[in-house]
């Protein structure tokens, strides 16, 4: 069932972090750390990179070295994309270096612990 869902989870993601980076965001807290919203960045494109990832995998049915290329493509892409617009089509966001290496940072630290998850081989005696 939650194979099933994958993709749908997946554009849901996506379609809330895109909302999320472009829209003005008034209030939020302030978690204490000079560097927190790196933090949320890394941690966004990390899920974001692991959603792909299963859509590919389950929903298309690519191998698991190609899902995980195309995940970190799309991840990176949409991530530079975001912060071009952050730069270009709103006037209360700018675009940030550091954020697109946060967003990069993620999707790939999710692709190795994908690679080394799909690397394990558990012996059944």
């Amino acid at each position: 069932m939650l194979k099933k869902l994958t993709p749908v989870i997946t554009i849901i993601y996506s379609l809330a972090l895109a909302t999320a980076s472009l829209i003005r965001l008034n209030n939020i807290p302030d978690i204490g750390v000079s560097f927190g919203d790196k933090i949320f960045h890394f941690l966004a494109y990390f899920i974001l990179t692991l959603l792909w990832f299963y859509t590919f995998f389950f929903a298309f049915k690519l191998k698991s070295k190609k899902a995980m290329l195309f995940a970190v493509i799309l991840s990176v892409l949409f991530g530079m994309i975001i912060e071009v617009l952050q730069g270009s089509m709103t006037v209360y966001r700018s675009f940030d270096i550091y954020d697109a290496v946060a967003n990069t940072l993620g999707a790939l630290l999710a692709s190795t612990v994908l690679w080394f998850k799909s690397s394990l081989h558990v012996k059944n005696e």
